[in-house]
């Protein structure tokens, strides 16, 4: 069976997701067969893997920096929050259904099975498992039947690594806090705390690391600079989300959605060098975008109702009939037809008149669909006629058929729809394909009379490339002997 070791945080984005996939990246250039774990994931950006299965990209991410195939054994619960108090609940990959926040508390001591079959077979599989938690472990209201941190340590017999996050400030509080909330038993789980996210002078820190070390009784085992990383986010917390990229050439505005999901379709876009790329949130941030992207979501009606409400729908449908090119993807194309209809209370419920820019109407139904797909675009109308005959590939994850009360042209042998500068298709990772990007800036920089040709973007050079960056962060940075001896000593 393979060594354990876990990784928990003291708050959200203190780096957990991170470090795991960095500490995944290292083993496997020492040798070692190794695999990412989370019993439970709360996040709206998912994936779908190649046998049609849902799972969190983090756990994706982290399978990547392994050099290991995705599989929803590294995740066998999925939370997908519906609103602010409840959730859509995957087990396994496959939808139970959706609870309330306090139902599925009482209901999750239940799913333990399905989480040990999960991580047995992967460390019957690997040498290693990173397992990583979630949140905090001294969140106290939360700690009766715990799944997914000091919970799972002791269902893995995993010793446990803290970390705490300095670029926020009160590192040493919440790292000291963390371990005194902790039950006895738990605190000797902890074989070391690591800092995340330091700038500056190590010898100015390292009175307040001794002090550290006395007050807990647990080593430091590392202090990790703030490494500038462009790797996939996990949820809507991501710095990617609070503003863009310099002042490019090409302008492209994305609507942040209260329930945003799979945001990660648009980085391939962001990282064209011509490309500034915004996420709005209200007609103040509009500006004077080259194209308007709607995005996935896991609300459709909530998040549209939302944007009616805020002005944003009103300037769009403007912008749209200026001539502006508007793309919808998933959630974002269902907004774009003439009507949503919810018979089956799988969101709000009921009828909702849609932003008219399509002729379609859309009926959501508790089925998913789910699959990755590879496809190819018909002829392309508009500014983007040179996508005519280009393949992609991806993945389509959602609930609810779409259909076309008259005729339009397709955007894809997929499906889709495209009128005028309008543009709408199901399939999450659509630009991700190396030309689809560039040839995207392209049309819209020639729009602006400006002769450019962006380079096509090798996307997992690229991010081979910023994993090995990472493991060389976390190597030079932590005492990696130490981190192999914990795995031999375990608990």
């Amino acid at each position: 069976m393979a060594k354990v070791l876990m990784i928990q945080g003291t708050t959200s984005n203190a780096g957990k997701s991170l470090v795991t996939a960095g500490l995944c990246r290292i083993f496997r250039q020492d040798g070692y067969r190794v695999a990412p774990f989370k019993s439970q994931n709360m996040a709206l950006n998912s994936f779908i893997t190649a046998d049609g299965l849902e799972m969190g990209r983090a756990q994706v991410l982290q399978a990547q920096a392994a050099g290991v195939e995705p599989s929803v054994l590294m995740n066998p619960i999925l939370l997908k929050p519906t609103n602010d108090v409840g959730s859509q609940v995957i087990v396994n990959g496959e939808v139970l259904g959706n609870m309330k926040a306090a139902d599925y508390f009482r209901y999750k001591k239940k799913l333990i099975p399905d989480i040990m079959k999960a991580f047995h077979t992967l460390a019957s599989q690997n040498d290693m498992i990173v397992i990583e938690g979630a949140g905090s472990p001294a969140e106290i209201n939360l700690k009766q039947d715990d799944i997914v941190n000091m919970g799972m340590a002791k269902l893995a017999q995993a010793p446990v690594l803290l970390v705490g996050d300095i670029d926020r400030g009160g590192v040493f509080a919440s790292l000291y806090g963390t371990v005194a909330l902790l039950e006895q038993d738990e605190r000797r789980m902890v074989k070391g705390l690591l800092i995340n996210k330091f700038r500056g002078d190590e010898e100015i820190l390292r009175p307040g690391l001794s002090m550290l070390e006395e007050l807990t009784g647990i080593p430091v085992s590392g202090v990790i600079p703030y490494l500038h990383l462009d790797l996939d986010d996990e949820d809507s917390l991501s710095e990617r989300l609070d503003g863009h990229k310099g002042q490019g050439l090409c302008d492209i505005a994305v609507v942040r959605f209260p329930r945003i999901s799979n945001f990660t379709d648009f980085n391939a876009l962001e990282r064209v060098p011509e490309v500034s790329l915004r996420y709005i949130t209200s007609l103040r941030d509009f500006g004077t975008p080259d194209m308007v992207i709607l995005p996935g979501t896991k609300n459709t009606m909530g998040d549209l109702k939302w944007m009616r409400e805020n002005g944003l729908e009103a300037r769009i449908l403007k912008f749209a009939a200026q001539g502006g090119p508007v793309f919808g993807i998933c959630g974002g194309y269902q907004m774009m037809g003439g009507q949503l209809e919810d018979p089956e209370q799988v969101e709000s419920g009921g009828s909702m008149r849609g932003m008219g820019l399509f002729p379609a109407q859309t009926v959501f139904s508790r089925e998913k669909i789910r699959g990755q797909v590879r496809g190819i675009f018909s002829k392309v109308r508009g500014i983007f006629a040179a996508l005519s005959g280009k393949a992609f590939s991806g993945y389509e994850i959602h609930m609810g058929k779409t259909s076309f009360l008259q005729p339009v042209f397709p955007l894809s042998d997929l499906g889709g729809a495209q009128k005028e500068n309008c543009y709408g298709s199901y399939v999450h990772g659509l630009f991700d394909s190396p030309e689809i990007a560039a040839t995207m800036v392209k049309a819209l920089l020639k729009a602006k009379g400006i002769d450019a040709s962006p380079e096509t973007f090798d996307e997992t050079a690229y991010r081979e490339r910023q994993f090995d960056l990472l493991a060389d962060g976390i190597r030079g940075h932590v005492d990696m002997e130490r981190i192999y001896q914990i795995l031999e000593e375990g608990i």
